[in-house]
């Protein structure tokens, strides 16, 4: 059974994959048997490093900024002459916080351009690859946002909103030719960008007793769902956002 779970010989992408839930996943990944490749605008820690020599694996840093559109072309090009990329995990993304009668217009932009198109341009990118060889996995990061709107967040919403259409859109043309797209949807994590509603006493308390697990997540809460969907255990999932929320959304 394990082998359904191997990552044996696979070279997995991880956008932001450095940090917080990114971390988390790379770990993950790394445990699992598969290289990783980082794409991101920081290098990679020395506990990823580390991680990665503990597990007999590989892991590589590219930088990329990912709000850029031909910088993702460059480095997708970069990545794909040195490896096969079986593997892509769509997981960096920006917040803003503004009300939305006073969200400006630029600030909205460029939170769509990295949760948003960043994620259907490397999509495109890494999966025409995938296409021609019959095989990949996709997995995307939604959000809770996928489902709701939240608060001061709009801009936000919208993306994660756009990345759950585009991996439902993105299955229904690739999944009869060998390429999975999924998505996974993190809850409350205690992670950098919700430090906002970690230090707000009263939201966070507003938060904390609506999730029926009676935790907020970790970035090692993100691992496993991801190897799911990056193995041969979920050949036949296709086109689904997985909440890992602590049962947030059955509440």
């Amino acid at each position: 059974m394990t082998s359904m779970f191997s990552l044996e010989g696979r070279t997995a992408v991880v956008t932001g994959g450095g940090r917080g839930l990114g971390l988390g996943i790379s770990k993950a990944l790394l445990d699992a048997g598969a290289d990783v490749v980082v794409l991101s605008r920081g290098g990679v820690p020395d506990e990823l490093t580390a991680h990665a020599a503990d597990a007999g694996r590989a892991v590589h840093h590219y930088a990329v900024d990912l709000g850029d559109m031909d910088a993702i072309e460059e480095v997708a090009s970069a990545v794909l002459a040195d490896h096969t990329v079986d593997i892509l995990v769509n997981n960096a993304g920006t917040q803003d916080r503004y009300p939305a009668v006073d969200f400006p217009l630029d600030a909205f932009d460029a939170v769509l351009d990295v949760n948003m198109r960043a994620v259907f341009r490397l999509c495109q990118l890494f999966g025409r690859p995938m296409l021609e060889r019959g095989y990949g996995k996709i997995v995307n990061a939604a959000s809770l946002l996928t489902f709701q709107g939240g608060l001061n967040v709009v801009a936000y919403a919208a993306s994660k909103g756009a990345v759950g259409q585009i991996t439902k859109a993105l299955c229904n043309e690739w999944s009869g030719k060998g390429v999975n797209v999924n998505a996974v949807a993190p809850g409350y994590m205690a992670t950098d960008m919700n430090e906002a509603l970690l230090a707000d006493p009263v939201r966070l308390e507003q938060l904390s007793v609506r999730i029926p697990a009676g935790r907020w997540g970790t970035p090692e809460d993100m691992g496993g769902a991801v190897v799911f969907l990056a193995s041969r255990a979920s050949d036949y999932v296709h086109g689904q956002t997985l909440a890992v929320d602590g049962g947030w959304l059955a509440r």
